[in-house]
């Protein structure tokens, strides 16, 4: 699982509006299903880390190389090339030239964070952050407030990692914007929403794809900002664009349904079709049923039925499409099992 505030703490909430195909059991154009829902922000739920920090595996965000005009930042580059014992020498010489480097002491410290090329130890980590903290390094600053939030190298404190993302936002970082959003729309409390839609602006414009969704979910809802599905759908695409998931799959149905896009069901089976390819549940079980009924893609009762496996093997399970593949042939069933089998191991 990430750490960091944006996937796993999306387990929220609304429930979209259901394609007109998902409707009733008779037609199967019209056929039940699961309402499909917003797997992005805690809207309304607690939050917890879950954006990409320095104890993200292979996050190489964190350490900012340095402004143009000035010698190539040889520890940066490192960590960046996976060179980690390199990259901890690099940063601890040029600690050594100049105790104030910020950057190299916010290096130091995922490096302790994640535990590489040196022993994982959350405690150095946070000591590391403090000290880059005070000379004003934003990351340094989100971080601690990550840590704070989790009791990661410190006790757990979530005034206190409020307090650092808030530091952190002011020092123009947008993760901790988003985060400080998050933390907003979790206290359940509708004055916080258009606070929470403003942290989550400040992410947006910066394309962070988690944010660009539950920024498009609060104008989806009408929460917090002005209810606009028109925005909601630019929201979206722009966070597919930039590899979220949860945008990828609210954006097929806006396209589906011509809610503030114009109605496409051929892009909205391509994107629903690209985010089952990626292991998206969701999105394997609407391309299972556009292929079960013929909307947006030719009709393929044998890729429905693999798509179908592929969603029931992660849990989401579909008795329409059961029942409506049930007349499948014996031969038609072991390529579909084929099928779904290859895709699993592809990922």
């Amino acid at each position: 699982m990430r750490r960091a505030i944006c996937g796993a703490l999306a387990v929220v909430g609304a429930v979209w509006v259901v394609p007109a195909w998902a409707a009733g059991p008779s037609d199967p154009a019209k056929s039940a299903a699961q309402p499909i829902g917003a797997q992005g922000p805690g809207l309304g739920k607690k939050p917890l880390p879950e954006l990409p920090s320095p104890y993200t595996p292979n996050y190489t965000r964190g350490a900012v190389p340095p402004a143009g005009g000035q010698p190539a930042d040889l520890a940066y580059g490192a960590y960046q090339r996976g060179q980690y014992v390199t990259a901890f020498r690099e940063a601890t010489k040029r600690i050594e030239a100049n105790p104030k480097d910020a950057p190299a002491m916010t290096l130091l410290g995922e490096l302790y964070n994640q535990g590489l090329g040196v022993k994982q130890d959350p405690v150095k980590a946070a000591d590391w952050y403090r000290l880059a903290a005070a000379q004003n390094d934003a990351a340094a600053m989100s971080s601690l407030g990550l840590m704070a939030l989790d009791g990661r190298g410190m006790p757990k404190d979530p005034k206190a990692g409020r307090r650092w993302l808030e530091q952190a936002t002011a020092h123009g970082s947008p993760t901790a914007a988003y985060n400080l959003g998050l933390i907003l729309i979790g206290t359940g409390k509708p004055s916080d929403e258009a606070a929470a839609a403003a942290q989550f602006r400040k992410a947006a414009d910066a394309e962070i794809g988690p944010a660009q969704h539950d920024l498009g979910v609060l104008y989806l809802q009408g929460r917090g900002v002005p209810k606009d599905a028109s925005m909601a759908a630019s929201l979206f695409r722009r966070g597919a664009d930039n590899g979220d998931l949860a945008s990828e799959i609210e954006y097929a149905i806006l396209l589906f349904n011509g809610n503030g896009v114009t109605k496409d069901e051929r892009s909205a089976a391509r994107y629903f079709l690209h985010a089952a390819s990626r292991g998206n549940a969701i999105g394997q079980n609407r391309i299972a049923r556009l292929y079960a009924v013929g909307r947006g893609v030719a009709k393929n009762p044998v890729e429905a039925a693999a798509w179908n496996l592929a969603a029931a093997g992660q849990g989401l399970s579909d008795a329409w499409l059961d029942q409506t593949l049930s007349g499948l042939s014996s031969e038609e069933r072991a390529r579909a099992e084929r099928l779904a089998n290859e895709r699993i191991e592809q990922r």
